[in-house]
């Protein structure tokens, strides 16, 4: 990811979305471009517009983070485009050390015991490229057409981003894709912001946009998310629809390296429950050595 560029293009995508009466500011005339203007943005910052012009064009070494603060403020990012935006002035600072790449960590066994003792609920591991390290024998059912697909096949890991753009089957099995692509793409960049030493990341991303429209699509939006939970519908070739709901926790496993444990429950008493039990019962019994 070229630092300028994607400085300039994130807070160029920012500015556009606010529009001058949503900050409070008079509106005259007409507007060659949507949102706000660069010295629109300059006078909520604080700055001078010659300063914000040059911090817009990726210019961002050496800005102090009171400076930062402001600017967020002034494009009213939320917590994670805010990080992402510290994240990218961090990368952009000259260090008298090279950084060096983040290495890859396995799972140690007491994770995998953890995620083996959850037998109700779908529970497994990501890193920050998305993929899917360690997973308990339910969400091993669950994603069954993820670790199935071609995209999974001869790499170490499957990974949920490949399988979202790659298999034309994934949007059979997202009954929400536009949601799901939108939020791995935008999970994606986060990543890209904070490892930006990534070589494996760097060609995952140069993989999807080369291979998929809709990813160059995502990818151009800017959007960043860093944290995410709610509710997710998936259609299983075994047991049907599944309304499942999620939530993510931060998983310390090494120095560096970032892990999500993600956890997919249904409602007590819905339907969704009766099937994930079914499908848990299926993935038992595959599990059985034969007589």
């Amino acid at each position: 990811m070229e630092q300028r560029a994607e400085i300039r293009d994130f807070l160029a995508s920012r500015r556009a979305r606010l529009t001058p009466a949503q900050v409070g500011l008079p509106t005259s005339g007409r507007r060659r471009v949507p949102g706000l203007r660069r010295e629109e943005v300059a006078v909520l910052a604080g700055v001078s517009t010659e300063w914000y012009i040059r911090l817009e064009k990726g210019h961002i070494s050496g800005v102090s983070e009171d400076v930062l603060e402001a600017v967020a403020r002034a494009l009213e990012l939320d917590e994670d485009e805010r990080t992402y935006l510290f994240d990218l002035a961090r990368a952009a600072r000259p260090s008298r050390r090279t950084r060096s790449r983040r290495k890859d960590v396995q799972v140690p066994p007491r994770i995998q015991w953890m995620l083996d003792s959850m037998t109700l609920s779908c529970a497994f591991v990501r890193n920050g490229r998305q993929d899917v390290v360690a997973s308990n024998a339910l969400a091993r059912a669950m994603q069954s057409p993820i670790l199935e697909s071609e995209t999974a096949t001869g790499r170490a890991h499957p990974n949920i981003a490949r399988y979202i753009f790659l298999d034309p089957g994934a949007q059979t099995y997202f009954v929400d894709w536009d949601s799901a692509a939108a939020i791995t793409t935008a999970l994606l960049r986060a990543e890209a912001a904070r490892e930006p030493q990534d070589r494996a990341l760097r060609a995952l991303i140069g993989e999807l946009s080369t291979l998929s429209p809709e990813f160059r699509t995502q990818w151009a939006a800017h959007d960043v998310r860093i944290r995410h939970d709610g509710a997710k519908r998936l259609r299983h070739p075994a047991v049907g629809d599944l309304d499942l709901t999620y939530q993510t926790l931060d998983l310390p496993i090494a120095h560096r390296a970032v892990h999500e444990l993600t956890i997919y429950t249904a409602e007590p008493g819905t339907d969704s429950e009766d099937r994930l039990k079914l499908l848990a019962s299926l993935a038992a019994s595959e599990s059985q050595p034969a007589d």
